[in-house]
C-alpha cells in the first residue's frame, strides 16, 4: 500500500466516526442532513468524488476561526463540523505525484462551489532527522570505542603472544642446551666405552698376534726398548711443542712492547670502525632529513590542491546559490502571476455566483414565503465558504511566501553547515598534521634515546675493555717490578758476592804482598847465607808471580769475554724479541670471542 492510498483511506471516514486517535469525538460537532440534490447533490453525468473536505465561505465575509467543513458524497453535503475537530487542509495548490508528476491538488466537482483536495503527503519532521543524526554520531561514536578497545585487545594480545613467544623460546633454548650437554656426557661416555673396547681388543689381538708369532723374549725385550724410545721421543717432542706454546703465550702475555703495539691497532681500529659508524649515521641521518623534506613538499602541495578544490567547489556552491535564488524569484514570481490569475477567476466565479444569486432571487421571489428560511441558510452557507475561500487563498499565498524564504534561509543555512563542516575538516587536516608531526618527533626522539643508549653501551663497553686492561696492565707491571725486584735483589747479591770475592781477592792479594815483602826481607837477610838458593829461589817465585800475574790477567779477560758474550747475547735475544713481536703483528687476528659486536652484526660495512 503505497503513502497515497494511505493517505486516502486516512481522509475517508464513516459518518459515525470521529477524527481523534481513539476513533472517538474529540469535540461537539453540528451535523445536518442537507438534502438538496439540485444544489449539492450528485450529477449522474459527473464523476464520482468520494468524502472530501470542502472548505466554503462568502466573498467578502470577516474570517472565522470555527470553520465549517462539508463532506461531499455520492448523495451531496452530508455533515457539517468544526474547523477545531476536522483534519488540516491542505495549503498547496500543487504537489508533486511519482506517478504524474506535478498535478493541481484542488479539483473541481460537478457543481459551483464544490472543490475537492487531493492529500498531501505528511512533511519530514526536522526534530525527527536531528535525533536521528545525534544517534548516529551516537553510534559512530560507540563504533570509534568499540575499535579503539578491540585494538587494545589486540595490542594487548600480541604482547602476550609475544611474552608467551619468548618464554616458549627461552624455554626450548634451555631444553636444546640441556640435551646437548647430556648428549656431550652420553657422546663422551660412549667413546670411552668404545676406546675401553677398541684398547681390549687391541690388547686382546696384540697377546693373539704375540701367541701366533711366537716370537723370543730377546725380540720382545729389543721391541718393547724400541717402542718404548719412540713413544719418549714423542712425548718429548710433544713436551717441547707444549714448552714452546707455552713460552710463546707467556712472551705474549709478559712483553710490554707486544702489548702496547697490540692496543695501538686495537685503538686504531677501534676509532676507524667509529669514524665508519658516525658516517654511517650521518648519512641515516641525511636520508632522514630528505624524506622528510620529501614529505613536507607533497602536504603542501597536497595542502595547496586541497585549497585550490575547495576554492573551486566554493566557487561552484556560490554560483548553485545564485542560481537557486533565480530559480526561486522565478517561481515565486510565476506563482504570483498565477495566483492573480487564480484571484480574478474566483473574483468573476464570486459574481457569478451574485448574479445566479439574483436570479435565483428572482424565480423564487414566488415562494419566498416558503423558502424563506432554506435561503437564509444557504446564503450564510455560501457568504461563510466563499470567506473561508477568500482567507484560504490570502493564506496560503502567506503561506507560500514564507515557504519560499524558509527555503532560501534554509539553503543559506544549507552553505553555512557545510562551510562549517569544510572548516571542521581544515581543523581536522590541521590536527592530523599535527598528530603526525607530534608521532615525527616522537620517533626522532626515541631514535636519539637509541642512538644515546648505544653510545653509552659502546662507552660502557670501551670503559670495561680499558678498565680490564688497565687490570691487566698493572697486574703485568706488579708482576715485571716483582720480576724486576727480583732481578735485581739478585743482581745485587751477585754484585755483593762480586765484591766480597774482590775483597777476597784483595785481601789475599795484600796478604799475598805481605808474604812477598816477608819473602824478600828472608831472602834479603838469608842473602849473605845462600846467595844461590836465594837467586834461584827468586827466580822461581818471579816465574811463579808472573804466572800468578798472567792468570788473573787472563781471568779478568776471560771475565770481559764473559760479559761481551752476555751482552752479545742480551743483543741477539732482543732481537730474536723483536722478530718474534713483528711477527706477532703481522700474523696477528682478532679471535672470534673478542670481535666488537657492531663488527660481528655488519662486517661488510665496517673497514677491515
Amino acid at each position: 500500500m503505497n503513502p497515497r492510498e494511505r493517505e486516502r483511506g486516512r481522509g475517508r471516514r464513516r459518518p459515525g466516526q470521529g477524527r481523534g486517535e481513539d476513533g472517538a469525538d474529540s469535540a461537539p460537532r453540528l451535523r445536518e442532513e442537507v438534502a438538496s440534490p439540485g444544489v449539492y447533490g450528485h450529477h449522474g453525468d459527473g464523476p464520482d468524488f468520494g468524502p472530501s473536505h470542502l472548505p466554503l465561505a462568502v466573498h467578502g465575509a470577516p474570517w472565522q476561526p470555527d470553520l465549517c467543513i462539508a463532506e461531499a458524497g455520492p448523495a451531496g453535503l452530508r455533515c457539517w463540523e468544526t474547523a477545531a475537530d476536522a483534519a488540516p487542509i491542505p495549503r498547496d495548490s500543487k504537489m508533486y505525484s511519482q506517478r504524474f508528476g506535478i498535478v493541481q491538488r484542488e479539483v473541481k466537482g460537478p457543481t459551483p462551489k464544490v472543490v475537492i483536495v487531493r492529500a498531501k503527503p505528511p512533511k519530514v519532521q526536522g526534530a525527527e532527522q536531528h535525533l536521528e543524526k545525534i544517534q548516529r554520531s551516537h553510534q559512530k561514536h560507540h563504533a570509534i570505542l568499540a575499535s579503539i578497545k578491540s585494538k587494545e585487545r589486540d595490542r594487548l594480545k600480541v604482547e602476550w603472544d609475544q611474552h608467551n613467544d619468548r618464554k616458549f623460546v627461552g624455554s626450548l633454548v634451555k631444553a636444546r642446551i640441556k640435551d646437548a650437554m647430556q648428549g656431550f656426557i652420553i657422546n663422551t661416555e660412549e667413546r670411552r666405552n668404545k676406546l675401553r673396547e677398541l684398547l681390549a681388543s687391541e690388547e686382546s689381538g696384540y697377546f693373539t698376534e704375540m701367541q701366533l708369532k711366537e716370537e723370543t723374549i730377546e725380540e720382545k725385550k729389543d721391541r718393547m726398548r724400541d717402542k718404548t724410545r719412540l713413544l719418549k721421543e714423542k712425548k718429548e717432542k710433544e713436551r717441547q711443542d707444549l714448552v714452546a706454546e707455552k713460552l710463546n703465550q707467556q712472551f705474549r702475555e709478559r712483553c710490554e712492547e707486544l702489548r702496547a703495539e697490540l692496543f695501538c691497532i686495537h685503538q686504531k681500529k677501534v676509532c676507524q670502525e667509529r669514524k665508519a659508524q658516525i658516517a654511517f649515521n650521518e648519512e641515516l641521518k641525511r636520508q632522514k632529513l630528505v624524506e622528510e623534506q620529501m614529505f613536507s613538499r607533497l602536504w603542501e602541495e597536497d595542502r595547496l590542491a586541497k585549497e585550490k578544490r575547495e576554492a573551486e567547489e566554493a566557487r561552484r556552491q556560490k554560483e548553485l546559490v545564485e542560481n537557486t535564488r533565480l530559480g526561486l524569484n522565478a517561481q515565486i514570481t510565476g506563482i504570483k502571476a498565477q495566483r492573480q490569475a487564480e484571484q480574478q477567476l474566483k473574483e468573476e466565479e464570486a459574481r457569478s455566483v451574485e448574479n445566479d444569486k439574483a436570479q435565483v432571487k428572482l424565480e423564487n421571489e414566488q415562494d419566498k414565503l416558503k423558502k424563506q428560511k432554506t435561503k437564509q441558510e444557504i446564503r450564510a452557507a455560501l457568504q461563510k465558504a466563499l470567506e473561508e475561500k477568500i482567507e484560504h487563498i490570502q493564506q496560503e499565498y502567506r503561506e507560500e511566501q514564507d515557504l519560499n524564504m524558509k527555503l532560501v534561509q534554509r539553503a543559506l543555512q544549507d552553505l553555512q553547515e557545510e562551510a562549517d563542516k569544510k572548516k571542521q575538516k581544515r581543523e581536522d587536516m590541521a590536527r592530523e598534521q599535527e598528530i603526525y608531526r607530534q608521532y615525527v618527533a616522537q620517533l626522532r626522539e626515541e631514535e636519539r634515546a637509541q642512538e644515546k643508549e648505544l653510545d653509552r653501551i659502546l662507552e660502557a663497553e670501551k670503559e670495561k675493555k680499558f678498565a680490564e686492561m688497565d687490570k691487566e696492565l698493572r697486574l703485568e707491571k706488579e708482576a715485571r717490578r716483582q720480576l724486576v725486584n727480583e732481578v735485581m735483589c739478585t743482581r745485587k747479591l751477585q754484585v755483593q758476592e762480586k765484591l766480597q770475592r774482590k775483597a777476597k781477592e784483595q785481601e789475599e792479594h795484600t796478604m799475598e804482598q805481605e808474604r812477598i815483602n816477608e819473602g824478600l826481607k828472608e831472602l834479603n837477610r838469608e842473602e849473605k847465607e845462600n846467595f844461590a838458593r836465594r837467586s834461584s829461589v827468586a827466580q822461581e817465585y818471579r816465574k811463579q808471580l808472573q804466572m800468578q800475574m798472567s792468570y788473573q790477567q787472563q781471568a779478568r779477560e776471560a771475565q770481559k769475554e764473559e760479559e761481551r758474550r752476555e751482552f752479545e747475547a742480551g743483543v741477539a735475544a732482543n732481537k730474536i724479541c723483536q722478530d718474534k713481536i713483528r711477527e706477532i703483528l703481522s700474523f696477528h687476528q682478532v679471535l672470534p670471542q673478542n670481535i666488537h659486536p657492531m663488527r660481528r652484526a655488519c662486517p661488510d660495512k665496517l673497514p677491515t
